[in-house]
This record gives C-alpha cells, structure tokens and sequence, in this order.
C-alpha cells in the first residue's frame, strides 16, 4: 500500500481504532461535564450595564428632592465613560437614578466610577438627607417564582411573621438562589399616634418626645461577671417591650412637677411598620413569597429546589395556613426548551434516515448516528471554557449546526463507500477515500468558521444576542472535522460493506434519484438554450423578493404566548392608598370572570407599586397567570385585548398590560418610549392630549402610560403593544404635528 503524506489523523486512527474511540470517548466526558456546569437562561445576557443612585429624604416634597439632590447628583455624574442615557424620578421623601451604560462598559467599572463621583458631592446634600446609595442592576434580579402564604388563623403581621422565622431562610440557602423578596409584608413595630393638642398644651413637641424615645429605649451592656467556675456576661434589659411599657414612658415633667408620660399625648399600640400595603391572590389577602435566582444559576433547577423544599414545609404549617404555587417563570422556559430538545431529537433521526436511504445499509447509517451526537456535545465544552450558557439560541444553534456538522463524515463515509464498490478492500478503501477527501473537509471546515465567527464580533445588543449562536455553531463544526477524519474514518474501516443495491428499497431510492437527474438535466439544458429569459426572471425574482421584504413585519423579538402578562394600574398624582385599593379592586371585578371561565388559574394584586420605602401610593400592579396552553382556546394576546377594554370603563385611572418580554427590555420598560418637552404643563398638557388620542388608534396597542416630571415641564409616553408595524411611522408623524 502506498504511504500518503497527508492525512495523519485519518491514518492513526484507522491502524490505532482504540485511540480513535478514546478521542471522541473523551470529547464526550467533557461535553457532558460542562454540560452539567453550565447555567440555563431563556436568552444570553443582553441586559446592558446599569447602574441606580438612591438617595433619602424623609419629609421633602418632590420639588425639593428634584432641585436639591437629584439636579445635584446628576451634574456631578454626567461626565463618566460609557454613559447612554440619565433617567431619574423624584417623589416626595425618595430620588432614583438610573444610569444605563454602553454594552462594552465594564459594570464593576462603572459602578465605582459611580461611587467615585457620588462620594464626592456628600458634603452637598441636605444635612438631613441619607448618604446616597450605589448599587448595580442585575439583570436577573426579577423574581422567577411566587409562593403565597395564606392563612384563616393568623392576620398579615403573622403571616410575615411566620414567614420570616421559618420559610425564608429555608429557601434563601438552596442552591442558586440569590434573596427571597416579601410581597405584602406587615412587619411588626410599636406604632405612636401622637396627639397634637395635648402635646401643646403641656408645652411639649415632637423633639422632645422623639428625645425622650431615643435616651430611654435604649439596651446596654453591662459588662462581665467572673467567678471562680464560671464567667457571665451582663445586659440591662430592654425596659420597653409592651404598649404598655411605652405609654408610661416619662417625657418630662408638669408646671405642678408631676410626670408627663407618652401615654398622656400619644396613642401607642403595636401595629404594622407599613400597612399601606395589599397583596391579594384570588380576591384572599395573602403574603408572597418571591424566589429570585443567581445570575449564573440554572433557573430550572433553582425553581424544582424551591418548589420541592415547599413540599416539605407545607407538612409543617400551622393548621388553617396554606402555601402553594402561583407564579412561575420556569414554566414557559421548561416548555421552550423541551421543544428544541424534541426538535434536535428529530432531527438527528431524519439526517440518519436520509442517509439510511441513500445509501441502502444501515451500518453506513451508523456512523453519521454516532459521530453527530459526539460533536454536539463536545461543543458544550467551549461554552464552558467561554463562559456562556445553555439558552433558546444555542440550543438553535445546535439544530442548525446538524447539517453542517454531518456533512464531513458523510463526505468521508461515501467516499469510502464508493471505492468499496470500485473493488477496493474495506481498510484500503477507508485509508484511500479518507485521504482524498481529508483537506477538503478541512477546507469546509474553514469556510463555515470564517463565515460564523465574525458575527460574535458584532456590537451593540443584536452581536450579543447572536454571538453565542456564532460560537456554537463553529464550535460544532470544529469539532466535526476532528471526529471526522478519526471516528469516521475508523468505523468506515470497520463497518462498511458494498451497498445492497439489490434490495427493494435501495432500488426505488435510486430509481427516485435517476428520475431527478433527469428532470434537472432538462431543465439545465432548457435554461442554457435560453439565457435572456432566465435572467428577466432572475431579476423578477429579486424584485418580488424587495416588494415582500418590504411588507413583511420586522421587529427583533415575535410576539409570544408566555402564559402570563402583568398588569399595572396608575391613578392621579398624590392619590392615596385606600384610593388605589379601591380602584384595584374594580380591576378585580373585571380580571375575575377569566377566572370563572377556567382561562385564568391565577390573579395576583398589589398596592402600592413597587417594593420597599418610597413606593408609589397613587398605583398598583398585578399577576395575570393563565391556564396552561393545551386547555384554552385563546392566547395571551386576545385575552391581554379583552381585558384592556374592561379597564377602559373604569373612570380615575389609567390601566395598562406589560408582556414578559425577553430581548432587550430591561425590569418593566415599554418597548416604545418617547419624552415630550415644553415651557409650562399646560403646553404639555394639551400635546399629551393628542399624542393618546393618536397612539390610541394605532392598531395593536395593549397600553399607553404617561408620567409627569414632577418639576420639569416634561411628559414621558411610554407605549406597549403586540404588533403594530407602522408604529415608528405614527411616533413620527406626531411629532411633525
């Protein structure tokens, strides 16, 4: 046999077929290994860097903490690298700023370039204001699954009792999970109810009664106690425990010296920190519970661990007390994903059988059905070595990458094959064919890398969103060409025998194949013999795919079904919390009929809108969580209509409906915004007027919201919607209004 000079890889394989099986054997640990490590996302991470100012106030109005600490901050912040947009909001007692940076900005970086400005303009601030308060924006900082507590035994101070001393810390040490968030929380404080009259006419205010609190409920420590034995460690005990102890608290004393105490001037009673605050499930007060998840944790996992460590709590709750399921974000993820599973699945069993056909025995079929599986999950290896994850794209990635990584085996498979029918020995004609072929495999090879790799070099939110797929897919191709010219070749070399023309199905098959040879031979020749007419329909062609390409609806990210959309409700401004309640609970009235019907499993409210100090009083929220795909009729997006026009009729408020979305939007921003600036609100006013009535009549809408600066002559349009493809168009023409 005469020794080729290329080649090397092919040859040792097939004289060392151990070496060959131990090669792809171990691509296969390690695809798997890295497989296990890596983290699992719905999309990668195209969230750009973000990072909030929070400063307090307590008692300043809104104009106030605009002219006095958010104008302040946001001077001294303006020059930092990297930044793309400045948005604050300012409301009475609470100033937020948020600082979106480009996609190439590091976010430790900005942070504490951030911190370095921040720091420096302290001494500016109001003396009675909180130090400002700098901390990245995760992107994943949103809560993946809701669980609510409820209870005919115990009121909400219990249950965010209850909750806090044995369920959150139980959940907050899983694996993954990063905090647990309280909504609807009531925690427990001493509340004064101070009396005004009283306290002038004992010639006493709120200093001194707040003085009075501070040096007396006070606990102290009282130093060490040794012994010959033993050792003790003192405390002077809290003297002020009950309602009772603070009402007999001595603020000073009277014109005839007789002791003035709290209870005098005061109500005091035991009582929420914050009852301005309502979570409903259903219509039953509640208190949810929210999961939020690590950013490099598998959401799948981290949802299954908290799901199966509620089952073992639930044996343990009080009688009368339920805790269950109602939110999850893992649902529409665990059903994506198992989708591209199936669809990978499938189509590694149509490549085998195509091949089976064509070349008519299934031990050729066998070695593409073994080498596919080896390089798609070699590949998890480089995603691990890059740091990426598991999501829709790379999955994708992998569907695509099918094609492309079985052409080198079967390009070594059926040149092997075909100088096996010359008359050529198994071995020779796997040693010979492999050689022949091998730098044009590699040479494919090249070619698919060099056109996938620059896309991870694109920038901006599409090179992040798309590099992944890139890496993924040349990863796969690389390691093709590998397994190609080693575990191919070997198994050519062990497998193969002369195809079985002779039998039935290989004859039809190839009887099919003969019979489009022929027709394309014809028509190749009729397109020869008439090359004007081919090119007038060349062009024809391409003119016909501008028109379409044109009219076809274009957008980054398709609408979708995701099972669950939210809701948010906005009164006047200044409105107060029992008239947010109230507005809330007509919102109910119009969600709860879905409930009836069985298309809606669950309806989560909230007042006020947000989480924590400063949240907005005048607004609301809510979970709108559907029945699963299989038993409804309808989707997200008609039942998201329907509802719109219910909210409609309600007069005071104005109501709107956000779809989870996934590329690009970050927390709960509307995929349309716009400012519109004047010299006085009633300019603005008027504009706001005919900017709704416009964007009201553009088809595909599910909500307009516009908020006022609270001291600048500003508005902010922030629209949603599901498909409304001139809705640039009309953006535009209204501001040429």
């Amino acid at each position: 046999m005469q020794k080729a000079k290329g080649m090397l890889l092919s040859d040792i394989s097939i004289r060392r077929p151990v070496l060959a099986t131990v090669i792809s054997a171990l691509l296969v640990a390690f695809g798997l290994l890295s497989f296990a490590s890596l983290p699992l996302r719905e999309l990668p991470d195209v969230d750009p860097p973000v990072v909030s100012i929070e400063t307090g106030y307590r008692g300043a109005s809104a104009a106030v903490i605009e002219t006095r600490i958010t104008q302040v901050i946001e001077d001294r912040i303006s020059g930092i690298e990297g930044i793309r947009t400045i948005s604050s909001e300012s409301r009475d007692g609470q100033s937020n700023i948020s600082i979106e940076f480009g996609l190439e900005r590091d976010i430790e970086a900005a942070a504490n370039d951030v911190r370095d400005r921040v720091s420096r303009l302290v001494d500016n601030l109001p003396d009675e204001a909180e130090a400002p308060e700098v901390f990245k924006v995760d992107s994943d900082d949103n809560v993946i699954i809701w669980f609510n507590l409820s209870s005919t035994a115990m009121n909400s101070l219990e249950l965010t009792d209850y909750a806090e001393r044995f369920i959150v810390d139980r959940l907050s040490v899983l694996d993954g999970v990063a905090r647990v968030r309280i909504g609807g929380e009531r925690r427990y404080a001493m509340r004064i109810w101070l009396d005004r009259t009283a306290l002038a006419a004992r010639s006493l205010t709120v200093a001194d009664v707040e003085a009075a609190l501070r040096a007396e409920n006070v606990e102290l420590p009282a130093g060490q106690l040794e012994s010959e034995q033993r050792d003790f460690t003192l405390r002077v005990d809290r003297g002020y425990t009950r309602p009772e102890d603070f009402a007999r608290l001595v603020l000073g004393r009277g014109d005839d010296d007789h002791l003035i105490r709290l209870g005098e001037v005061a109500q005091v009673e035991l009582g929420p920190e914050e009852w301005r605050t309502d979570f409903r499930g259903n219509g039953e007060p509640q208190v949810g519970l929210g999961v939020i998840k690590q950013s490099t944790a598998n959401t799948l996992e981290v949802a299954r661990a908290a799901s199966a460590e509620i089952a073992r709590i639930r044996p343990t709750l009080p009688p009368g007390t339920r805790l269950f399921n109602s939110y999850d974000t893992s649902v529409f993820i665990d059903a994506a994903i198992y989708e591209v599973y199936r669809t990978l699945t499938i189509a590694i069993l149509l490549v085998v059988a195509v091949i089976y056909l064509f070349l008519g025995t299934a031990r050729a079929a066998l070695v593409p059905a073994i080498t596919v599986p080896i390089c798609l999950t070699a590949t998890f290896t480089v995603l691990y070595a890059l740091g990426l994850s598991i999501n829709l794209l790379t999955l994708l990635a992998l569907v695509l990458s099918i094609g492309l990584v079985v052409d080198d085996s079967i390009v070594v498979l059926e040149n092997a094959q075909r100088r096996m029918e010359l008359g050529e020995p198994r071995l020779v004609a796997a040693f010979n064919g492999t050689r022949q072929v091998g730098f044009a495999v590699i040479a494919t090879t090249l070619v698919l890398v060099a056109v996938f790799v620059p896309i991870a070099f694109l920038q901006g939110t599409t090179g992040r969103l798309f590099s992944e797929l890139a890496v993924t897919v040349s990863a796969a191709v690389g390691f093709s060409s590998v397994v190609a010219l080693s575990l191919s070749a070997m198994l050519c070399s062990k497998l193969l025998r002369e195809s079985a023309a002779d039998r039935p199905l290989s004859r039809r098959v190839r009887r099919a194949v003969d019979r489009v040879s022929e027709s394309y031979a014809q028509g190749l020749d009729l397109t020869l013999r008439h090359p004007g007419s081919v090119g007038l329909a060349l062009l024809a062609v391409f003119g016909a795919i501008f028109v379409l390409g044109r009219a076809v609806p274009s957008e980054l990210e398709p609408p979708e079904d995701r099972g669950a959309f939210l809701v948010f409700m906005r009164g006047p401004e200044g409105a107060s919390y029992e008239y947010s309640t109230r507005q809330m609970r007509k919102m109910e009235k119009v969600m709860f009929p879905l409930l009836e019907s069985g298309e809606a499993r669950r309806v989560l409210t909230r007042v006020p809108l947000g989480f924590g100090p400063g949240s907005n009083m005048s607004g609301g929220f809510g979970i709108f969580v559907l029945e699963h795909w299989a038993k409804r009729k309808r989707s997200s997006q008609e039942i998201a209509q329907e509802l719109r026009g219910g909210f409609s009729q309600i007069p005071g408020i104005r109501a709107f409906l956000f779809m989870p979305g996934g590329l690009g939007q970050r927390g709960i921003g509307r995929p349309v915004q716009f400012v519109i600036g004047g010299t006085n609100y009633r300019e603005i006013a008027e504009w706001q007027d005919a900017v709704l009535r416009r964007a009201a009549e553009i088809p595909g809408l599910i909500g307009v919201d516009g908020d006022f600066k609270p001291t600048k002559p500003q508005l902010r349009i922030e629209i949603d919607r599901t498909r409304a493809p001139d809705l640039g168009v009309s953006v535009q023409t209204i501001g040429r209004t």
